[in-house]
């Protein structure tokens, strides 16, 4: 009975550890599974570039144009005074309105960028829509200045992965900012520059708008400051990296 009951015991001791070793090596399993999962979640979520980690002082300038054009000729009278070359985000409404302006910015040497056509709420609009929103807006654009658009900004900054799959689909890298004047709002060129100062860093992108209350009586002060704290102001072109480079979750471009 002695032998017996120690076997029975010894039996069961068995089944308990190969039970808890079993649960062990699912649980492993499942975790590492789960790991992955999230792992791969992280890395399709698309991001655009929002800055460029750099050590050269320089930071990208770029306007949105969607509503007049009646401040352009000021605009590009002042940023030839700084010798300065800025990129212009256009919507295709804009262009089908102001091709004149269109033309007069793109001869003077500055970088036209897409702007989607309608400044729709591209969120809300599937792959097929996003890239016809891409396209139509390129193509008004390299008919009146010949040349091909590569940079794209979705209206209100909105993206998903959608927006940057369609962009990328038409052969175009999706650009946000890191620094914004809030022009649209109103701001006095003062005001504009106390956000800019207390910001700004190498390889940032400042957002400003045309069509706005301060913007162009505004530019030569924000050039000026720019300039004074020792940042060469340039396109985004000019800034990102072209090849051998990754986008972190914070959308700060780095070269590989």
């Amino acid at each position: 009975m002695f032998l017996v009951f120690n076997k029975q015991k010894i039996y069961s001791y068995l089944v308990a550890l190969s039970t808890v070793v079993a649960l062990f090596i699912i649980a492993a399993t499942v975790g590492n599974k789960t790991g992955e999962l999230i792992q791969t979640i992280s890395k399709s979520k698309l991001v655009p570039i929002y800055n460029v980690q750099t050590d050269e002082q320089k930071v990208a300038f770029t306007m949105n144009c969607a509503w007049n054009a009646d401040d352009i000729d000021s605009i590009l009278a002042t940023l030839d005074k700084h010798k300065v070359h800025i990129t212009f985000f256009m919507v295709g409404d804009w262009v089908d309105k102001y091709p004149e302006a269109v033309k007069k910015i793109s001869d003077a040497g500055h970088e036209i960028a897409n702007h989607s056509d309608g400044h729709k709420h591209v969120n809300n609009l599937d792959l097929e829509e996003n890239e016809k929103e891409i396209k139509s807006c390129s193509d008004k654009i390299k008919a009146i200045t010949g040349k091909t658009t590569t940079l794209y900004r979705g209206p209100y900054g909105e993206y998903n992965n959608t927006v940057i799959q369609a962009a990328e689909n038409q052969k175009h890298i999706t650009i946000q900012w890191s620094v914004d004047t809030l022009d649209y709002n109103g701001l006095t060129g003062d005001e504009m520059w106390k956000r800019l100062d207390e910001k700004l860093k190498n390889g940032d992108i400042i957002l400003s708008h045309n069509g706005t209350a301060h913007t162009a009586d505004s530019l030569d002060k924000l050039l000026t400051n720019i300039e004074q704290k020792g940042f060469e102001v340039v396109t985004v072109s000019d800034l990102i990296y072209k090849d051998n480079y990754t986008i972190d979750s914070n959308g700060t471009q780095k070269k590989k």
